[in-house]
């Protein structure tokens, strides 16, 4: 069991998002939060596959030098990716609602990037989930951009809230990467990073 496997460890979430703390307790690991400010650029010409794994590495790097023997920093980060675009986090609510609208029906990627760091190794990876949004109608993408005011979250919306609920029609995946953690595969790469 992974809590075994950890119990000599001190875990580190460094993020401040609610729902990777949440689906991180979920898993039942004891963890701290530590976050870092870091600039969250990225250089040109990177895959998509590639940028959030290099974002999350990035996250990773103000611990590097200070950690212990037995402390494990957990760093990720997410993306959307429509047409060869990144969609971060919107700027503000013009910038929302264009991201929405980019989605509605159509295809997108979620990308999430894991980084697991300990003083002697450190190990990325990441996830990639398929979601399929039906046509919304302009009242919708406002309704849900008023309300809920996504501005935390990659390409302007949570699954797990209303426009998930009426607007997403299937995802091939995993349903967890894009609350923003791929909870099954970071179990999986967790057992096999601290054996």
């Amino acid at each position: 069991m992974l809590q075994n496997k950890l119990k000599d460890f001190q875990v580190i979430l460094a993020s401040q998002s609610p729902r990777r703390q949440q689906l991180l307790k979920d898993l039942g690991l004891d963890f701290d939060i530590d976050v870092r400010e870091v600039e969250e650029v990225f250089p040109e010409g990177l895959d998509r596959d590639e940028i959030p794994q290099y974002l999350s590495k990035l996250k990773a790097e103000p611990f590097k030098d200070e950690l212990s023997e037995r402390q494990l920093v957990i760093t990720s980060d997410t993306i959307v990716w429509v047409d060869g675009e990144v969609l971060g986090k919107p700027k503000d609510r013009e910038d929302a609602f264009r991201m929405i609208s980019a989605l509605s029906g159509r295809k997108h990627q979620v990308v999430s990037g894991v980084c697991l760091t300990t003083k002697e190794k450190q190990h990325a990876f990441s996830s990639v989930t398929d979601v399929y949004f039906k046509e919304l109608t302009q009242e919708e993408i406002t309704f849900y951009i008023d309300e809920y005011a996504p501005y935390d979250k990659a390409g302007a919306y949570g699954i797990q809230e209303w426009i998930g609920f009426i607007g997403i029609e299937k995802i091939e995946g995993s349903y967890f990467n894009v609350m923003g953690l791929p909870v099954q595969q970071l179990y999986t790469e967790l057992m096999k990073f601290v054996s």
